[in-house]
């Protein structure tokens, strides 16, 4: 009973859902996440006689590599259904698999997702370092197919659109094959061809300034100034970042859809407890919560000042992505806590060659729109503060000049 618990308190705190299935099923899922769930029951005995011994003793390196063998071979097609969940293995990049704003994105991506819609599954990605790492999960059953096109290799089965499952796993190379259509191909293509056209975000915008002599940005200056005071932030730099996400528009939607004035997206809005994102005080209340926790995620960045250009390039791309950056930036280097630093490997994690690198952790990032992000509000922010003309053009922390472009011009190679 103590390790049913324990196994079921892994379950919840890695967000495998089980409450809610019948036994079989449950004993599915647990199966299926054999690996991960031998390592975690071990992990306990194994801290427990390290800190028994008073002498340095070395980890066993067959902690996790007795769980990688566990027996996933017969996982069939049968299981998979059983158990709600399809786990796909790719590569990180533009046209497979890439996050943005919490939400996953790219062409192979959203093939295995109308595949996982079509089975009525789950869909799980785990993205591979490279093939190597692909292959070998594959062969331990790790996961059920890799979603991009490969070459046929030993051990595995071919099917459309060039994906690979492992050779025992004939049933399942048969329904991807019944699923895919030359058509879903261009039909997807497609959307994303409509996408590139349309405005990132769909708004009706408001002046930059409503009232340039008396000093009002916008009609919800008094909300700026109550939240911005809760994180130490100058409520023009909030206003700013407002005008760059929406224009001041709060029915303003996304193409990934973030909504309101602060664009937040669904899923970072029910973290937050945001109710109701088209309400303009909620939504600002739910953008600074979050601004906060950026904050602090980036407490390591000691100047005040210069930690406002990291949590801006988290906010837009995501703190791990921003973290990639640095890492590369200390690599090659560079100051990571300095964002003239660090800014022109944000620019970078758009090259396979830095996104591919052994110490990025979360692969590709549109780096154009979040560099060009970061410098238009704190150009629009100075404007706010009287520091620089208007007519002035955003340059980067670097000098050049950037282009303030709508979203939807920075998607083009992406989407």
């Amino acid at each position: 009973m103590p390790i049913l618990c324990y196994i079921m308190l892994y379950m919840h705190k890695t967000h495998i859902p089980i409450v809610g299935l019948n036994i079989v099923n449950r004993w599915l899922l647990i199966r299926r996440n054999a690996p991960r769930l031998l390592a975690f029951l071990l992990l306990p005995l194994c801290l427990a006689l390290v800190s028994c011994r008073k002498q340095d003793v070395k980890r066993p390196s067959s902690l996790f590599g007795q769980a990688a063998q566990a027996d996933l071979s017969a996982f069939s097609l049968s299981d998979i259904l059983s158990s709600g969940e399809l786990i796909v293995g790719t590569l990180s990049g533009p046209d497979t698999y890439f996050t943005y704003r919490g939400g996953a994105f790219g062409l192979q991506y959203e093939l295995a997702q109308d595949f996982a819609r079509t089975l009525g599954t789950r869909l799980r990605v785990e993205v591979a370092r490279d093939t190597v790492q692909l292959l070998s999960w594959l062969a331990s059953g790790e996961v059920d197919m890799l979603a991009l096109p490969l070459p046929l290799a030993d051990g595995t089965l071919a099917s459309a659109p060039g994906w690979l499952v492992a050779d025992r796993s004939a049933e399942l190379a048969e329904a991807v094959d019944s699923w895919y259509r030359p058509d879903l191909l261009s039909r997807l293509e497609r959307q994303r061809a409509e996408r590139r056209k349309a405005p990132a975000v769909k708004r009706k915008a408001r002046p930059q300034m409503l009232n340039a002599g008396k000093g009002i940005i916008s009609r919800y200056d008094a909300l700026f100034q109550q939240y911005a005071a809760t994180i130490g932030w100058d409520w023009r730099l909030l206003a700013a970042q407002c005008w760059q996400e929406s224009a001041f528009d709060p029915r303003a939607v996304s193409w990934a859809g973030a909504r309101g004035l602060m664009q937040i997206m669904p899923s970072t809005g029910a973290q937050l407890g945001l109710a109701n994102p088209w309400d303009a005080e909620q939504n600002i209340a739910a953008a600074v919560k979050y601004l906060a926790l950026l904050e602090e995620r980036f407490s390591d960045i000691r100047e005040p000042r210069e930690r406002i250009s990291f949590v801006l390039a988290a906010y837009n791309g995501g703190s791990g992505h921003v973290r990639d950056a640095m890492a590369l930036a200390k690599e090659h280097g560079a100051n990571p806590t300095r964002w003239r630093d660090v800014e022109p490997y944000i620019l970078l994690l758009q090259q396979p060659r830095y996104y591919t690198a052994p110490c990025v952790k979360h692969g590709y990032l549109i780096g154009s729109e979040t560099a060009s992000y970061v410098s238009a509000i704190q150009q629009r922010w100075r404007q706010y503060s009287g520091q620089v003309p208007w007519h002035e053009p955003p340059r980067s922390s670097t000098g050049r000049k950037v282009n303030v472009r709508p979203r939807s011009s920075f998607m083009t190679d992406s989407l």
